[in-house]
């Protein structure tokens, strides 16, 4: 029982994590292009910079996501009915 309130979650925040690196990557490369003209001697496309961003990025998120999902899934459901 607790597993699957861990992994329901845990799932649906990590859903929210990937919809946000996928805008933030978009939205990056958006930028970039657009800023290519002030970026003198810079690729504004650096494949090494946008991959690391994001992974560290996604990475926070998921640690950020599984403290609270682990803290779900030791409570009793029981007691949270009673409480609402």
């Amino acid at each position: 029982m607790s597993r699957d309130v861990m992994r329901t979650v845990f799932g649906s925040s990590l859903r929210l994590v990937a919809v946000g690196v996928a805008v933030g990557l978009s939205g990056g490369l958006l930028l970039a292009k657009l800023l290519a003209v002030a970026l003198i001697g810079i690729k504004p496309f650096d494949l090494v910079a946008f991959a690391s961003t994001s992974s560290l990025m996604a990475f926070v998120a998921a640690l950020a996501t599984w403290v609270p999902a682990r803290r779900a899934a030791r409570v009793d459901p029981m007691v949270t009915f009673r409480h609402e």
